[in-house]
């Protein structure tokens, strides 16, 4: 030390006094040899800890380091233990090591000659670190000691931010902690000390930081190829050395909401638990090479690719965020129970994106959670939609995790009370949702049940407490206990229902809001279940509250299905009205079992087919009649037809509704029969509400071209028809109906008021008529009538309105659109078209009538979406002018027509749901707010009217259906695919000045984006037509593309450009066919799923 001293008096360089250091050793025979220097590591790291601890002698250690004068990882070894024990007392000598570790610990590893000098430094790197006492290693081999040497570190680091965080360790008993309270004295700064106070200070705020910077480089160490590489090779070869780090990672997944919280690190836990569990599977595979390494290095991953874009992690899970909002739309009614698409989507998913299953479960929980708050307020209009949001979010998800959870436990069975790796994943999943309060808000519609759960919870921790075993014990009004509820409680109390979870999830940290937030909330009230469970009789005032109550539990539920198929006439009637209210919309936790009852009582009222061709049969059908006609009402109201498609229910519904369709058609009418008074039960309602029921189960409003083959042995959409039983029914419509169809197209509006009060004609008929008019349309036949005023009624300026809007909307969508009506000229429709908006603006907005005006809606809908005239916004400003508080729902229907007939507004579409997905956040590294799928689908599409900007995916997700040129999609977006991915080339290529490389977009950037680019373009081909175009895509379009001279539109792209296309296309392959033939080739569920 005293050359060193020397050295520095006389102002030499660091560099400078680390050659005399080794010439003073080297001569004195001590440490005679090849460099690097064992023993001079040894003395200056013994001096450093901590007689000599000084910025200057660091300096000289790390230049000493940094000219290979030393071994960087014998000089870590040995700092290591010194180091680590007093980094409380020395913030800035764990913090000087730290920057060793990061510049050094991936960069060094196996670099140095064999040799007796080799063996000498990892001899001593084994000594210094106690391989063979703490993890019984007895190596010499170096190769052997540096993979330990990484295990130790790892460890190390681990219990170091544990224990920083004020969490125990996962060391083995008896081993020493890594922490010490006391030690010697602070590094002797060169600088003027302040006051103890603020060195005290100071020193906290370093240590605060420095618990940070450890987190960094163990995030990076986890992300080193050569590292995971390494922990591989001790997974594989030594298990029993691997349990000590599977120990520490169960104790951070254990703590991680609060580690979290106490460290806000951009999800860098989240990605190191991902890096190392990784080497555990059996499908890992390092590669070394550069672009190719690079690229297989992206797994999953995408920390950096967060901070740099707006996508971030979360947009490996996007397909969540689309199939959710897809199945929402309540104008497709889904054939496929979305449990088992939900699950097996969710299984393929953490296969895909090699992810655990806590980070998975939890995906889904936000992109559920999302799907709620895009619409949480949602626009006054004929189609809801919020109920079939919330079944998606509390009833579907908990379903299809339950069936997930069981396979597990089916295949490795229950031992005692262990959980199993996926329950664990889930429980801790839902812990962490804790955190994202934004999401959790729950709509104003379900305020009062959120704190109902909310406060249920309270009581149970109250009594937890106090001891108290049962929580009825105490009162469920008392004011006391009144909590702040939000969606989480909603989504626990779902997951207890069904068994997933237990009441210990109460106790949990933070779930429990105090209920001083809760000051001007109503006090819950006691529900009428329990009345009616003590044997309340089913009276007018009890039946309301039930309807507008959900039930609690299958109990409650058991005994009202025993009244409806057991009790009196009365009594039946109204235990079908309670089951089809808020049980079936809202009863989320028992929402499956009232979905069952509901089809079944539907189907019990018929009887066996062989008695139905007996004399007095139909008596059977009439003293169901009642019964009936409240079943059919209820699922025709507000999402509950919908909800019942969710459940995969459509199949059943409609196989009960035919046999009542036929047999109360077949019913004559009594002689002295008069029109049907609104409200009333009879022959009549029942039919027409079965057979309109039937006919929207099977869209038969929807244009015919839909149905036209596509030329490869099947149809464009895999759905059946009732065309056949149309027309059947039609001779016998036309009996009840007094004026021809022909004759209805000319005096139509001349007679509307007429038809408007008729009574008269059932409307059952309006079927035929829709259906004429829809063909009539589809033919193109005949010429257009002007919307005057006069002989048809006039849009008036209301038309302009519209029109303006819907390209106000488009355009801050990316989409633009011209002008279809110009002023001063009369809007003309087709004749057919003109007749039959004339004929639907003369309904009554009645409540017993709605289930006529989702027909009457959506045909008109689908009539003009399959007309090649620009019709919608003519129709939504009739309709506008009729019921002005649903403009807004209206102007959001007019919007989505123009892609129905216009390519170029298609292509514009697509383009900015690529640009909106991939674009960077205003911040940079604007994570938690997840800015690719916000950007893509809204975070917001309806907050106290339509939000602008609206989001292109959401559009995207409501129009695609109607894209009838499968070619055409499956082109646009696998070229918008390529040409990403050419453009994240030329980022990292030639972003900056091309003398300064660190201008450029790291590969590992672009190569992460490229794979997002095709994971969101093998999501949007899916949704857009399912099997048929992803074949397509397979087996004309790609080829075709590759075979082509695309040159023309990329002169020489180069080897970075031409692998990250190549990479980008195979990946949107292989997501798109996993996504609907899964990795069990046999199982055909997702071959329907986004139809």
């Amino acid at each position: 030390m005293a050359a060193v001293k020397a050295s520095e008096a006389r102002g030499d360089s660091p560099l400078l006094r680390a050659v005399e250091l080794s010439r003073v050793i080297a001569g004195e025979g001590a440490g005679a040899g090849p460099l690097p220097s064992a023993d001079l590591a040894g003395i200056l790291v013994s001096n450093l800890c901590f007689a000599h601890n000084s910025p200057s002698l660091w300096k000289l250690l790390g230049q000493a380091v940094a000219s290979r004068l030393l071994c960087p990882l014998h000089v870590l070894a040995l700092l290591t233990p010194r180091v680590l024990p007093q980094r409380r007392a020395q913030p800035e000598a764990y913090r000087l090591y730290l920057e060793l570790l990061k510049c050094h610990v991936t960069s060094s590893l196996l670099s140095m000659e064999a040799g007796p000098n080799r063996d000498k430094i990892g001899k001593s790197i084994a000594e210094a670190l106690q391989l063979s006492k703490v993890y019984g290693f007895s190596g010499t081999e170096f190769g052997h000691v540096v993979i330990m040497f990484v295990l130790a570190v790892v460890n190390k680091l681990i219990d170091s931010i544990l224990e920083d965080c004020g969490f125990p360790s996962a060391m083995a008993e008896g081993q020493e902690s890594v922490y010490a309270t006391d030690g010697p004295q602070p590094m002797d700064l060169d600088v003027k000390r302040g006051s103890t106070e603020n060195q005290n200070e100071h020193h906290e705020q370093l240590r605060r930081k420095n618990t940070l910077m450890a987190l960094d480089v163990l995030h990076m160490m986890a992300a080193d190829r050569k590292i995971q590489s390494f922990l591989r090779l001790i997974f594989l070869n030594m298990p029993e050395k691997f349990s000590s780090l599977r120990q520490r990672l169960s104790s951070i997944e254990a703590h991680k909401v609060s580690l979290e919280t106490l460290l806000p690190s951009v999800h860098k836990i989240n990605d190191l638990l991902i890096n190392i569990w990784r080497v555990c599977k059996t499908d890992y595979q390092p590669n070394n090479k550069r672009i190719l390494g690079v690229l297989g290095n992206m797994g999953s991953g995408g920390s950096l690719l967060g901070q740099l874009t707006g996508a971030g992690r979360p947009a490996c899970w996007i397909i969540f965020d689309i199939y959710v909002e897809n199945a929402i739309d309540g104008r497709h009614l889904s054939l496929i129970s979305a449990i088992g698409i939900i699950k097996e989507m969710t299984k393929t998913m953490q296969v895909l994106n090699e992810a655990s299953w806590q980070e998975t479960f939890k995906a889904l929980w936000i992109s559920a959670l999302r799907l709620v708050q895009r619409a949480r307020e949602p626009l006054e209009g004929p189609i809801p939609h919020l109920d079939a949001r919330l079944c998606m979010l509390l009833s579907l998800i908990p379903l299809a995790v339950a069936e997930i959870l069981q396979e597990e436990s089916d295949m490795l069975g229950a031992e005692g009370n262990k959980i199993l790796p996926q329950r664990q994943g889930l429980i801790s999943s839902l812990q962490d949702l804790i955190q994202y309060s934004g999401l959790l808000v729950p709509p104003s519609s379900v305020v009062n049940a959120a704190n109902a759960a909310a406060s249920k919870a309270a009581i149970f921790k109250a009594n937890y407490k106090t001891g108290v075993g049962n929580s009825s014990l105490m009162d469920q009004t008392d004011s006391s206990m009144k909590a702040a509820g939000n969606m989480l409680h909603l989504i626990i109390e779902a997951c207890i229902s069904r068994k997933l979870i237990d009441t210990s999830a109460y106790l949990w940290p933070g779930y429990v809001v105090p209920s001083g937030t809760l000051k001007d909330t109503a006090l819950p009230q006691e529900s009428p279940w329990l009345n009616f469970m003590k044997g309340s009789r089913l009276s007018g005032p009890l039946i309301d509250a039930l309807v507008a109550t959900p039930a609690s539990s299958v109990a409650e539920l058991d005994k009202l299905y025993s009244i409806a198929t057991n009790g009196s006439e009365e009594e039946k009637t109204a235990a079908a009205k309670i089951l089809c209210g808020a049980s079936l919309v809202r009863g989320w936790n028992i929402q499956e079992h009232v979905v069952g009852m509901v089809v079944k009582l539907l189907s019990a009222s018929l009887p066996s087919v062989s008695s139905t061709s007996t004399p007095g049969s139909m008596s059977h059908y009439l003293a169901h009649m009642s019964t009936l006609n409240e079943i059919l009402l209820g699922v025709s109201y507000g999402d509950a037809i919908h909800i019942l498609s969710l459940y995969g229910m459509v199949p059943d519904v409609a196989v009960a509704l035919m046999p009542l369709c036929e047999a109360f058609g077949s019913i004559a009418p009594p002689p002295n029969h008069k029109s049907t008074i609104l409200g009333e039960t009879s022959v009549y309602s029942v039919f027409s509400c079965a057979f309109l029921c039937l006919l929207r189960l099977w869209k038969f409003y929807r244009p015919p071209q839909e149905y036209c083959l596509a030329g490869r042995g099947g149809s464009v959409k895999l759905e059946l028809t009732l065309d056949y039983l149309l027309l059947m029914l039609i001779i016998a419509l036309s009996s009840q109906i007094h004026l021809p169809l022909i004759g209805i197209l000319t005096t139509i509006w001349a007679q509307s008021m007429r038809l408007k009060g008729s009574g008269g004609l059932l409307p059952a008929s309006l079927a035929a008529i829709v259906s004429y008019f829809s063909a009539e349309i589809t033919r193109g036949i005949w010429k257009p009538v002007p919307m005057n005023g006069i002989e048809w009624p006039s849009p008036g300026a209301s038309l302009h309105s519209i029109e303006a809007e819907v390209k106000e909307i488009l355009a801050s969508a990316g989409v633009q659109i011209n002008s279809c009506y110009p002023r001063g000229v009369p809007p003309m429709l087709p004749l057919p078209m003109a007749a039959l908006i004339s004929l639907t603006i003369t309904f009554k907005l009645d409540r017993s009538l709605e289930y006529i005006h989702r027909v009457i809606g959506q045909a008109l809908e689908n009539c003009a979406g399959g007309s090649s005239w620009p019709s919608m916004p003519i129709i939504g400003a009739l309709w506008t002018q009729k019921v002005r508080r649903w403009h807004d729902f209206i102007v959001l229907s007019c919007m989505l027509c123009p892609f129905g007939r216009d390519k170029d507004a298609v292509a514009q579409l697509i383009q900015s749901c690529f640009l909106s997905f991939l674009q960077s956040s205003p911040s940079g590294s604007d994570i938690i707010a997840n800015r690719g799928v916000g950007a893509l689908l809204g975070d917001s599409i309806t907050n106290q009217g339509l939000r602008l900007p609206m989001a292109p995916g959401f559009i995207y997700l409501r129009t695609c259906r109607t894209f009838h040129d499968t070619y055409f999609i499956s082109e646009v977006i696998l070229k918008q695919v390529i040409e990403w991915a050419h453009k994240l080339a030329n980022g990292w290529s030639f972003n900056g000045p091309p003398q300064l490389k660190s201008g450029r977009t790291p590969l590992s950037c672009a190569a992460s984006m490229a794979h997002q680019v095709a994971l969101l373009g093998g999501g949007l081909l899916c949704v857009a037509g399912g099997p048929l175009v992803v074949q397509v895509l397979y087996e004309e379009t790609l080829p075709t593309l590759l075979l082509s001279a695309r040159e023309q539109s990329l002169k020489d792209p180069g080897p970075v450009s031409s692998t990250l296309q190549g990479y980008a296309m195979a990946n949107m392959l292989f997501y798109s066919g996993s996504l609907l033939w899964l990795a069990d080739r046999t199982d055909p569920v997702m071959k329907l799923s986004f139809l």
